[in-house]
């Protein structure tokens, strides 16, 4: 159990700006583009990790304006420290092919703990 790198960061934007930000991230950057779904979140790989930027209209609903994802080993033996510590956990965003979960830390801070459904080891 536990954290084995970061999966992505996640940052809001506001307004029409994908066209700028594509060409930021993509070409003054160097970043290759992934397309995960059909909503207007960007998403670039950034080694083995990726930089989500989120329309902030969309964000909102979801999580704090940005947030920090996890990759991670044994998220039910997660789930369960952070309930007996008395944390709230939201569940109630599914992503298809993991297990995934939102918790705050103590600063406010949304924190995205996922793991791929079909890892070794992975547990539902």
């Amino acid at each position: 159990m536990g954290v084995e790198r970061i999966d992505h960061v996640q940052l809001p934007f506001a307004g029409p700006l994908q066209a700028q930000l594509r060409h930021f991230y993509g070409r003054l950057l160097g970043l290759s583009e992934v397309r995960l779904d059909a909503t207007q979140t960007l998403r670039f790989v950034a080694g083995t990790q990726r930089i989500d930027l989120a329309p902030s209209e969309w964000n909102a609903r979801l999580s704090a304006p940005g947030h920090l994802a996890l990759h991670v080993r044994n998220l039910p033996g997660l789930r369960a420290n952070l309930l007996d510590a008395g944390l709230a956990i939201d569940e109630t965003h599914p992503l298809p092919g993991h297990w995934r979960l939102y918790v705050d830390d103590p600063a406010g801070n949304t924190v995205e703990l996922l793991e791929p459904a079909h890892e070794p080891g992975a547990h539902a």
